[in-house]
Order: structure tokens, then sequence, then C-alpha cells
């Protein structure tokens, strides 16, 4: 089998020079537009200006029967899943064994005496 490559020209190919970053770097010019570069802060990064002042304070156990809550409605959720998607399967097992013309697709329980 041919294989086809792709006519590339030179002008595709370009060789960017690497410049390491240095402390003060100049300002760039780029197409229309002048690049800046970034200027790091003297004063750490923290949250504290977003900080808002509460009008009440925080409720912790309506917290935690919300969260124990959502954490049953969650276990519950799943379990309904799990079992709907063992009885689906339970349900296609004795449609494809009736399809296939056997007769013994019922599960018969007998209970222990």
């Amino acid at each position: 089998m041919k294989t086809q490559r792709p006519i590339t020209s030179d002008g595709e190919h370009r060789v960017l020079q690497f410049r390491p970053r240095t402390a003060s770097s100049p300002s760039v010019q780029r197409g229309s537009g002048t690049v800046q570069p970034l200027h790091a802060t003297s004063e750490p990064l923290d949250l504290s200006r977003y900080e808002q002042p509460r009008t009440e304070p925080d409720n912790y156990r309506h917290r935690m029967l919300a969260n124990i809550a959502a954490l049953a409605f969650t276990i519950a959720l799943t379990a309904i899943g799990i079992w709907l998607a063992v009885s689906i399967a339970d349900l296609r097992r004795t449609q494809d064994c009736v399809l296939m013309g056997r007769r013994d697709c019922v599960k018969i329980t007998t209970p222990h005496i």
C-alpha cells in the first residue's frame, strides 16, 4: 500500500528562540498590542479580602443534619439503582430463556421445612 505524505512548505515550520525569564523584562511588542510582563506582588495572597461579616452565627447542628440527610438520600438512591439493575438483568435472562423456547425458565423457590 502506498503511503501519502502531505506536502509541506518551508513557511509552515518555525524555530522559536528560547529566552529565559529575568526579574525585570521589558514589555514586548506583538502584533498590534503590547504585552506587559507580570509583576509579582509583595503581599502574600490570602482569602481575607473575600471574607464578609456574618449577620448570624453558624448553625453547626443544622448543617450536620443536612449532611446526614444528603448522605442517607445518596445511599438510598444507590441501593435503588443497584436493585433496579439486578431486577432488569433477571428479567432479561428470563426473557432470553423463554425466547429460546425453553420451558423451565422461571425459578421456583421452595420453603425450607
